[in-house]
């Protein structure tokens, strides 16, 4: 290399894939930087320079520290792109913040197996931490330890999810849970002995819609003695090993330990066997080297390999794309559209391919009025949608798809809070779910769009159950519909009508689904944790499987070519404290997660509520005006879709959480000393639990059979039932008036009844408010007062306080909190002139494309079981 030049040199790739660099024959200049006399002992920015293409790599030498903006800007010429990264010269051996760690990837030198990281120190191979002050090393799983080496690699930069999903876990479709798991486990073993767990979380920080990144210094530590030298093959790109000679690929394969070749015997013998098994079980063997099983235990790529989703976000615009239709081919997807801010006001629907082109408008909503709902005739020719206008009125319209001609109207649906349809496969008919509003219409009726003509089918159903969002099946037998969507499941009956048939037994929060083109499964989204996913329910069976498909709902599926439309939506919320008579805003308990459910205990000093801001979903206490004070109640999941609920003298809460097998169970927490017990209720599925007068919990208990409930009152001594009320949805007691106020399942309102549940106590308080949608959107202040939240298209966050005189709700406020901004639906609180909301820091959805995930094999499992074995004995 010439004094003051910088060479691109090709990388050449040697057959197990790992980069060795050579100094090529044919260079080409990447730019001029300045040497000075002392260009040896200068610290060098050294660049490696990947083309778009995967056949050819360039790697970059000798740039000094203050030169790369001149290589950077000379070789974009050449239509790459640069990844930077800071060696240290091989006699200084720490590696300060922002240097890599030795990357295996990018070396044939050893990997460390010791490590310093900020005070603590890590053995790679036990997989301990062992920090200062603590009682002994803590031992992480294999997958923390992954995750370690990757931010380690780059210590002070940001490493994404994905890439850390695909290299720590690549012969897995994995979740985010996973990876925020060993997150969380890293941080606590940093956090051991004189360190403290808040500084241990600081030295992995989360980058919202970013990653992770390493905060403190990495050292490699001594582990052994220097390995002999071997005869030079090449150069390591890898910093820390900078002085380290390769070994060729020859001498290596040639001076594999005998061990080594024993175990690559035994791998040949289990091979045979397997194979044999694979005879049996029907090809097992083909299929586990299709999965990975064949992939050469040393073959590593220069750098993370591209990470793909399984889907495409075909939306790009700012703002909410919602409740996708496909068209018949699947070549082009309807969308309901709002904006940010103001525009958030008003919605239309637009179309556009699903190759991310850009959209079109094909409704024309009048000034506020918000266009949802579409919906595309089987022979793609039509699209219905619904129509909200500003004085309440609602149409259902029939437009042409390519967009000429007027606007129809089809059917009046004003007053409606609830509304669902689609089209027959005949396209002779529009199926309409009940529509709640003025005279509810409880049954799943038919509409013809032509003549107008309504047609009710003939199907059994208990007095106020609701049937939303019926489809008939691709093969015309069946109509599948959500029933009480509030706490509900999916259900089938024949299109001939009769008994229907519950497919699922979940008493869950809903979020959209489809048919799969087969007819036999159903594809659904469920609001799980802190987010929504896609799953798929088997009719037959029941069998829920997860689709992998994290921030998913509303999916639309294509009976003719298995591609799926979703709704891809990933909000960030935060707590704040809303000052009623100054309308002042404060965000408390900052973070860049999804907090929500805020319950404020009744000192007026407490607060509990639930949120991810450490990576899993988790129950976080703490003291108002003492951020310090804030932790997590460990070894709490809880559910979503209850609130917790505080005893009368601030010392203990209940709450509703998910045990190990996923079925909830109440937890009584005492959060000053972190006391935790589950109770042993007699109700198999409880779904809240209050306190009541001394002595009495009042549980709301799910009926899996039928997906009803039930408010039992129950003597907590003995556990004997002292009352009951059926298709109960949320329960308060109010000790101001020694009254139990309710919500219900199949109707708007708020009912009262005496601490006994006696039938004959029950007074309807209103007809109105809550409605049965925002069912969990209404709090009750330690003084007796109530405060209900709803959205309205001038306000998205609306606030009403009521008190109760004369057996009714008497309205005494209206505030609109944020005209803009959406809040949670599950839960707040109200304490003095406050309000305590979680509202939208950030959201806004897109709309994902994709294949329809096929239903896990039968032997997938066993699949998976032979590429573990395989590894090991690698």
């Amino acid at each position: 290399m010439r004094t003051g030049q910088v060479l691109c040199l090709p990388v050449q790739r040697s057959p197990n894939a790992r980069a060795r660099l050579s100094r090529g024959d044919e260079t080409q200049t990447c730019g001029w930087a300045a040497l000075r006399p002392n260009a040896s002992a200068l610290s060098h920015k050294r660049l490696i320079l990947s083309r778009r293409s995967n056949l050819n790599s360039y790697g970059a030498f000798g740039v000094p520290a203050d030169g790369h903006d001149l290589c950077h800007a000379r070789c974009a010429e050449f239509g790459v792109r640069l990844r930077f990264i800071q060696p240290v010269l091989a006699n200084l051996p720490r590696l300060s913040l922002g240097a890599p760690m030795p990357d295996s990837s990018l070396s044939d030198a050893p990997t460390p197996m010791r490590l310093r990281v900020g005070d603590g120190t890590v053995d790679l191979a036990t997989r301990e931490i062992l920090m200062p002050g603590a009682r002994g090393p803590r031992r992480v799983t294999p997958k923390a330890i992954g995750v370690l080496r990757m931010l380690a690699r780059a210590p002070g930069a940001v490493v994404g999810r994905t890439e850390l999903l695909a290299e720590v876990w690549p012969d897995t479709l994995p979740t985010d849970d996973v990876l925020t798991q060993a997150i969380t486990q890293l941080r606590k073993a940093f956090g051991a002995g004189s360190v403290g767990a808040e500084e241990g979380k600081r030295y992995i920080e989360t980058i919202a819609k970013g990653g992770y990144r390493l905060n403190v210094p990495v050292e490699v530590l001594a582990s052994g003695p220097a390995p002999m030298p071997q005869p030079t093959g090449g150069l390591t790109t890898d910093p820390a090993f900078a002085a380290t000679p390769l070994t060729p690929i020859a001498s290596q394969v040639d001076a594999r330990p005998r061990s080594v070749v024993l175990q690559r015997g035994l791998w040949l013998l289990a091979t045979a066997v397997l194979a044999l098994v694979s005879l049996v079980v029907g090809g097992l063997w083909a299929t586990f080297e299709s999965a990975g099983g064949s992939e050469p235990a040393m073959a590593i790529a220069p750098g993370p390999a591209p990470v793909s989703r399984p889907y495409r976000l075909i939306t790009s615009a700012t703002g909410f794309a919602l409740s996708p239709s496909l068209s018949p081919d699947a070549s082009m997807v309807a969308y309901s559209a709002s904006g940010r801010g103001g525009a958030a006001q008003q919605s239309a629907i637009l179309v556009q391919t699903t190759s991310s082109a850009a959209p079109r408008a094909l409704s024309r909503p009048p000034q506020g009025a918000l266009d949802d709902l579409p919906a595309w005739s089987p022979d793609g020719r039509e699209i219905a949608f619904a129509r909200w206008e500003v004085d309440g009125a609602c149409r259902v319209l029939l437009v042409s798809a390519n967009g000429v001609g007027d606007e129809r109207e089809i059917a009046r649906c004003d007053g409606s809070d609830l509304l669902s349809f689609d089209w027959l496969p005949d396209g002779s008919g529009l199926l309409f779910g009940t529509m709640t509003g003025e005279g509810d219409r409880t049954r799943l009726r038919i509409l013809d769009p032509v003549g107008g003509r309504w047609r009710n089918i003939d199907y059994a159903g208990a007095p106020g159950d609701i049937d939303y969002a019926p489809q008939v099946s691709p093969d015309g037998r069946w109509i599948g519909f959500i029933r009480n969507p509030q706490m509900g499941d999916l259900w089938r009956v024949s299109v001939a009508g009769g008994v229907p048939q519950q497919v699922t037994h979940l008493n869950a929060e809903m979020r959209g689904w489809s048919w799969a083109p087969d007819s036999r499964s159903m594809v659904f989204g469920l609001r799980v944790d802190s987010e929504a996913r896609l799953y798929r329910a088997d009719v037959d069976s029941g069998t829920v499987v997860d689709l992998g498909i994290e921030d998913a709902q509303t999916p639309s599926v294509s009976a003719r070519t298995g591609m799926m439309a979703f709704v891809h939506r990933r909000p960030q919320f935060g707590i704040y404290r809303v000052d009623w008579s100054s309308g002042d805003w404060e965000r408390l308990f900052m973070s860049s997660g999804r907090d929500s459910q805020p319950t404020l205990a009744p000192d007026g000093a407490q607060m509990v509520f639930t949120s991810d801001r450490a990576g899993r979903f988790e129950l976080w206490w703490g003291r108002l005006g003492a951020p310090d004070s804030l932790r997590p109640i460990e070894g709490v999941r809880p559910d979503t879709r209850q609130a917790p609920a505080w005893s009368p003298d601030a010392r203990r809460f209940l709450v509703t959480a998910l045990d190990a097998a996923n079925e909830p169970m109440i937890l009584e927490v005492e959060p000053a000393s972190g006391r935790t017990e589950r109770l042993a209720v007699p109700g198999l599925r409880p779904a809240q639990a209050v306190y009541g007068p001394p002595g009495i919990l009042y549980l709301v208990e799910e009926d899996r059979a039928t997906g009803g409930t039930s408010l039992v009152a129950y003597d907590r001594a003995t556990w004997q039932a002292k009352g009951r009320i059926e298709d109960v949805s949320q329960v308060r007691y109010d000790p101001v008036r020694d009254r139990v106020l309710y919500t219900r399942l199949d109707a708007n309102g708020l009912w009262d009844a005496a601490p006994s549940l006696d039938s004959a106590s029950i007074i309807r308080l209103s007809e109105a408010v809550p409605s049965r949608w925002r069912y969990r959107s209404w709090s009750l202040a330690a003084n007796g007062r109530l405060a209900y939240l709803d959205a309205t298209p001038a306000c998205w966050t609306r606030l009403s306080r009521y008190q109760i005189e004369n057996s009714a709700l008497v309205e005494s406020g209206v505030e609109c909190v944020d005209p803009l901004t959406r809040s949670t639906t599950n839960g707040f609180s109200v304490g003095g002139t406050y309000s305590y909301v979680s509202l939208a820091s950030d959201d806004g959805s897109g709309i994902g494309f994709m294949p329809m995930p096929a239903s896990p094999a039968a032997h997938d499992g066993i699949v998976k079981w032979l590429i573990s074995l395989r590894k090991k004995f690698s």
